[in-house]
């Protein structure tokens, strides 16, 4: 246990203090601005189409990028249950794996819902696998 008590920052001219300032109040912006994004996915996510999904994944990447609590909520997601959060996670990349991670997405929502003789993308990709090689 340390007993050194950690004093404010000194800060040594009023520009420093200032800028402080801004990056803490652009910072708390941003983290509003990402719940905002966030929560406006969530609301239209029953919608037809993907439209929820990727607006939700812009606002988590604003808040992520922000928020150190918000890290740590989503590592500890992501411990818990690695499959489901795997593919977003691969979309908060700097050079996200977009087609790959809808195409998974694709295949596992038809292994889900459509039985194997119904099932297209699976031989679809077999297909165009024939053509290239």
């Amino acid at each position: 246990m340390s007993l050194v008590l950690t004093m404010p920052r000194a800060f040594t001219s009023a520009d420093d203090a200032a800028r402080a300032l801004v990056a803490r109040i652009a910072r708390w912006a941003l983290i509003g601005l990402g719940v905002a994004i966030v929560a406006l996915g969530v609301l239209i996510a029953p919608l037809p189409g993907p439209g929820g999904l990727p607006v939700i994944v812009v606002g988590l990447m604003i808040l992520l990028r922000n928020s150190f609590w918000a890290k740590r909520q989503f590592v500890r997601l992501h411990r818990r249950h690695p499959r489901t959060v795997s593919p977003i996670r691969r979309l908060l990349r700097r050079e996200p794996e977009v087609l790959p991670v809808f195409w998974q997405g694709l295949l596992r929502m038809e292994r889900v819902l459509l039985s194997r003789e119904r099932r297209f993308a699976r031989r679809l990709r077999l297909r165009l696998r024939r053509r290239r090689g």
